[in-house]
């Protein structure tokens, strides 16, 4: 067999565990409920895990707090319960994406505090965007995030 014919067959070989791959879908308890047709929570693809952006509701889907201190609580809150629904934890998380209307409220002290006790002193990687507004405008963070599951 030529050079040639052993990488086609190596690389046909190496794609087909990835198209096989299936999606699990899940819309865990506690989580506000999405709209039909709109999202899902969180997605498993073999040891990844995709997170939808979490933002400050509870179950019913109402906002929980005014201030970003308050939403940021109520968010990473959300982040355990996703991650938590799958065998996960704060710990499996490799990257997150945050949004936030204001990127000096974000910053506060007392939000700082907030994501030490959550993150620790070991966060994940994170790409923060200041953006004029979230789908709600009560909304001040959302935050979606990838883990890796042991």
């Amino acid at each position: 067999m030529n050079n040639t014919m052993k990488l086609l067959l190596l690389g046909l070989l190496s794609v087909t565990p990835a198209a096989a791959q299936k999606l699990e879908k899940a819309n865990p308890v506690g989580l506000s409920k999405p709209a039909r047709g709109t999202y899902t929570q969180v997605i498993r693809a073999g040891k990844l895990l995709f997170i939808a952006g979490q933002t400050a509701t509870n179950a019913e889907g109402k906002v929980v707090g005014s201030g970003m201190k308050e939403q940021v609580e109520q968010v990473f809150a959300n982040l355990v319960m996703a991650l938590k629904s799958q065998g996960a934890d704060l710990s499996h998380v490799a990257k997150t994406t945050t949004y936030v209307t204001s990127i000096s409220e974000f910053r506060a002290p007392d939000v700082a505090a907030v994501r030490a006790k959550y993150l620790g002193s070991n966060p994940p990687a994170n790409t923060l965007v200041q953006i004029q507004q979230l789908a709600d405008p009560a909304y001040k963070v959302e935050i979606e995030a990838v883990a890796v599951l042991p």
